[in-house]
C-alpha cells in the first residue's frame, strides 16, 4: 500500500512532542484502572446487581477493543493527529457523563465512549515513526508503548486517594479534566504527520471486526458470571470463530482493507502479536494480585492489612519502573536489536514472578516484585512498537501498531478472566463472604509465569536481526559518519560538490521517508549508505569521482538500482516506479 503526503507543510517535531504524545498514552490509560478501588461497592453505588455493575467494566474493555485498530486505520488515511484529538474528546464526553450519572445505563455509555481512547496509543506511536528523527525514535516509542503501563500504575494510587475522601464521581472529572489538558497540548505542541495511506475506509471491515471482537471478548470477560460451559457462553465463542473467518476472507479481497491480514500473516508481525498477548497475560496479573493481597486483613494469616491508598503506592512502582526503562530500552535495542531487548524483559518477568511466590509477607517484598516486573514489562511492552514498525511500510503504521495494541488489550482480558477464575475457585467462604487464598494468589503468579515462557518460545522464533527494523529505529555509526560528512561535503560554502543528494520518490511522486540508499562504487563494494529523511532527501559524499550506482529499498516498494556518474551538483532523485537510468556527469 503506497502513502501520500497532505498539501499543508509539516511543522517539525519540537523537543515536547513525545512528553505531549506520552502524557495522552498516560491519560488514556488512567481509564483503564480508574475505578478498580470502588470495583467491590459498584453494586451499592449504581443500586443495582453485581452481574449488571460488571458491565462498567465490560464495557470500556470492549470499545476499546474496537476503537484501537478502526482509530489506527482512520489515522493513516485521514491523519493521526486529527484521530488522537478526536479520540481524546470523545474520552472527555464520555468521562463527563459518568461524572454526572448514578444510574447504570448512562455510566455504562460513558464507559463505553471512554473506552474509544485506547486507540490514542497506535496513534502516538504513529505520529513519533512519521516526525522523529531515526536516533530519538527509539526512545520516543518505547515511552509511548509503555504509558499504557504507566498511566494504570499512577492511577490506583491517585484513584484510591480520591475516592477514599472524596465523592467517587470525582475520579471522572478528573479525568475529563486530564484529557483537556492533553488535547489543548495536543493542539500546541504536536504537529500532523503529513503521510497519508491511499485508499478509502474499509466500513465492512470495521462492522465484521467489530462484531467478531465482541462475539470473542463478552464472553472471556463474562464467562465467569455465566458458566464457561453455559450454552450462552460456547455459543458465543462459536459465532466469534465464524464471524472472524468470513471476516478474514472478505478482507483478503479487499483493495485497501482495514486490516492487511498478509502483512500480518508475515512471521514477525504474527509472533511479535502472539508474543503481546502473552506479556498483556503478565502484565494484568501482578495488578489483580497484589492489591487483594495487600487489603486483605492480617487476621487471614496471609493478608498484609493495608489501606487502600497504601496498597496503590505499593503497586505504583510497577508504572514508574515502566517509564524510566525507556532509555534503557532505547540504548540496550540500539546495540542488540528490538528482539533481544523483548527476550530479556520476558525473561526478568518471569525471574520476577518466581521470586513473588516467595515475596507475600511484606508490604516491602511486593514494592520488590512490582519493580522487578516492571522492568521487565517496559522493555518487553518498548520493543513490541519497533519489531512491528520494521515490518510494515510506513503508510500501515498506525493500524498495524493499532493491531498490536489490541493484542495486549485481548491478553489483558484473558488475564481477568483467568486469574478471576482461579481466585474464585480457590477462594474460602468467610461468613457468605469469598475471600481469596495465598494459594490462589500463587497459582495465579504460577499462570503468569507460564505465559511469560510461552512469549519467550516465540520471541525465540524472531528473525534474529531484523534488519529493517534496526535501519529505522536507530543509525548505525557507519551511516551517521557518511550523512555527516555528505552534508558537510555537499552544503559547505565555496566548496565543489563530492557527492550526490535529491529525494527518494514513491510511484506517485510523492517522497518515501526513511529509504535505505546505498552508494555502490565500480568495483561493487559499498561506499557510502544513509537514510532518506521524512521529506525524502538524502546526501551522500563519494570518496572519488567516477561512475556509482544509488540502491533505494524502501518497505513496500520495489529495490531499485540506478546507475549514476559524479561530476554536477544537480539533484539525482530516485523514483522507485521507474528502472534505473543513467545520469550525464
Amino acid at each position: 500500500m503506497s502513502h501520500t503526503t497532505t498539501d499543508e507543510p509539516a511543522r517539525r517535531a519540537s523537543g515536547a512532542t513525545v512528553p505531549v504524545l506520552a502524557f495522552a498514552g498516560i491519560v488514556v490509560a488512567v481509564m483503564q484502572t480508574l475505578l478498580v478501588p470502588v470495583i467491590k461497592d459498584l453494586p451499592r453505588l449504581l443500586d443495582t446487581s453485581p452481574s449488571n455493575a460488571s458491565w462498567v467494566l465490560t464495557s470500556t474493555l470492549l470499545s476499546g477493543a474496537v476503537a484501537t485498530p478502526i482509530m489506527g486505520r482512520l489515522g493513516d488515511l485521514f491523519g493521526k493527529r486529527r484521530m488522537l484529538i478526536a479520540s481524546l474528546s470523545v474520552m472527555v464526553v464520555g468521562a463527563l457523563l459518568s461524572a454526572l450519572t448514578d444510574a447504570l445505563i448512562p455510566m455504562i455509555v460513558g464507559r463505553t465512549l471512554q473506552g474509544v481512547a485506547m486507540g490514542a496509543i497506535p496513534l502516538g506511536i504513529g505520529l513519533m515513526r512519521d516526525m522523529l528523527p531515526r536516533e530519538r525514535l527509539g526512545s520516543a516509542m518505547a515511552l509511548m508503548s509503555s504509558s499504557i503501563g504507566v498511566g494504570g500504575g499512577l492511577a490506583l494510587p491517585a484513584a484510591a486517594l480520591v475516592a477514599q475522601n472524596t465523592d467517587w464521581h470525582a475520579l471522572y472529572y478528573g479525568a475529563a479534566g486530564l484529557g483537556v489538558v492533553s488535547i489543548a497540548l495536543t493542539l500546541l505542541v504536536v504537529p500532523e504527520s503529513p503521510l497519508r495511506a491511499k485508499g478509502s475506509f474499509d466500513l465492512p471491515g470495521a462492522f465484521g471486526l467489530t462484531a467478531g471482537l465482541i462475539l470473542f471478548l463478552l464472553p472471556i470477560s463474562k464467562g465467569s458470571d455465566w458458566g464457561w460451559s453455559s450454552p450462552t457462553t460456547l455459543g458465543l465463542f462459536a459465532a466469534a470463530v465464524v464471524v472472524l473467518l468470513l471476516w478474514g476472507l472478505m478482507e483478503l479481497r479487499v483493495a485497501a482493507p482495514l486490516v492487511d491480514l498478509r502483512t500480518t500473516a508475515r512471521r514477525e508481525v504474527l509472533l511479535t502479536n502472539l508474543a503481546s498477548i502473552m506479556v498483556g497475560v503478565s502484565f494484568f496479573v501482578i495488578s489483580l494480585v497484589l492489591p487483594q493481597l495487600l487489603q486483605l486483613p492480617s487476621e487471614t494469616g496471609y493478608g498484609l492489612g493495608q489501606s487502600m491508598v497504601v496498597a496503590g503506592l505499593c503497586v505504583a512502582p510497577l508504572g514508574l519502573t515502566m517509564m524510566f526503562t525507556a532509555p534503557v530500552y532505547a540504548r540496550l535495542s540500539a546495540r542488540y536489536g528490538p528482539r533481544t531487548t523483548l527476550i530479556i524483559g520476558l525473561v526478568i518477568i518471569g525471574i520476577g514472578y518466581a521470586g513473588g511466590l516467595g515475596l507475600m509477607s511484606a508490604a516491602w517484598q511486593t514494592v520488590v516484585t512490582s519493580v522487578l516486573i516492571g522492568a521487565g514489562i517496559g522493555l518487553a511492552y518498548s520493543s513490541l512498537p519497533a519489531l512491528i514498525i520494521g515490518a510494515v511500510p510506513a503508510s500501515e503504521t498506525g493500524a498495524a501498531n493499532g493491531l498490536n495494541t489490541l493484542m495486549r488489550s485481548i491478553g489483558t482480558s484473558v488475564s481477568s478472566a483467568v486469574i478471576g477464575m482461579v481466585l474464585a475457585n480457590t477462594a474460602n467462604d468467610v461468613g457468605g463472604v469469598a475471600v481469596p487464598t495465598l494459594h490462589g494468589f500463587r497459582i495465579s503468579f504460577m499462570i503468569a509465569a507460564g505465559a511469560v515462557a510461552v512469549g519467550l518460545v516465540l520471541a525465540f522464533f524472531l528473525p534474529r536481526r531484523s534488519q529493517s527494523a534496526v535501519s529505522q529505529l536507530r543509525a548505525s555509526s557507519e551511516e551517521d559518519a557518511n550523512l555527516a560528512r555528505a552534508e558537510q561535503a555537499l552544503a559547505g560554502p565555496g566548496q565543489p560538490p563530492h557527492g550526490f543528494r535529491g529525494r527518494v520518490l514513491a510511484a506517485d511522486g510523492v517522497p518515501v521517508a526513511r529509504a535505505k540508499v546505498t552508494l555502490i562504487d565500480r568495483h561493487g563494494r559499498q561506499a557510502g549508505a544513509t537514510l532518506s529523511g521524512a521529506d525524502g532527501s538524502y546526501a551522500l559524499a563519494v570518496p572519488a569521482r567516477g561512475p556509482y550506482v544509488l540502491a533505494a529499498l524502501a518497505a513496500g516498494h520495489a529495490p531499485l538500482a540506478h546507475a549514476a556518474t559524479h561530476g554536477g551538483d544537480r539533484p539525482v532523485d530516485l523514483d522507485l516506479s521507474l528502472p534505473g537510468e543513467t545520469v550525464p556527469a
